[in-house]
């Protein structure tokens, strides 16, 4: 879904809740979300309002060496995707916000790029 002025409210207001990197922030500007059911086990880019409100209630992903991570999208078995400050993105080992996190991307471009190719193998 293309971003509209409701989305860039509510990027606006996650930006307010907590940093996030300008590479978020950017896609957010762009697209308010993404819903990829038929891709792999399907992916699903959370809106900006949905991030917001997953942060109030769990926090910040607990990720070794990242003062802030923002889970901004998940994949269909529950795994969950958070993007540091460092940049990286992470993916949960399981379905569970409080377990481990291990890099699926050196940045949001990379990930994006990846699912990209998992999109463009699938025809």
């Amino acid at each position: 879904m293309l971003a509209t002025d409701d989305s860039h409210q509510a990027t606006d207001a996650l930006v307010d809740l907590t940093p996030i990197p300008s590479d978020l922030t950017t896609l957010y500007w762009v697209i308010s979300q993404a819903s990829l059911p038929d891709v792999d086990n399907g992916y699903f880019i959370h809106s900006p309002a949905t991030a917001a409100e997953h942060f109030r209630e769990y926090g910040p992903a607990p990720i070794d060496g990242e003062s802030i991570a923002l889970v901004f999208a998940s994949d269909g078995g529950g795994h969950l995707f958070a993007i540091g400050d460092s940049g990286h993105v992470w993916k949960s080992t399981t379905a569970s916000w409080f377990d481990d996190f291990e890099v699926a991307a050196s940045s949001l471009q990379e990930f994006l790029e990846q699912l990209g190719r998992r999109i463009a193998n699938q025809t």
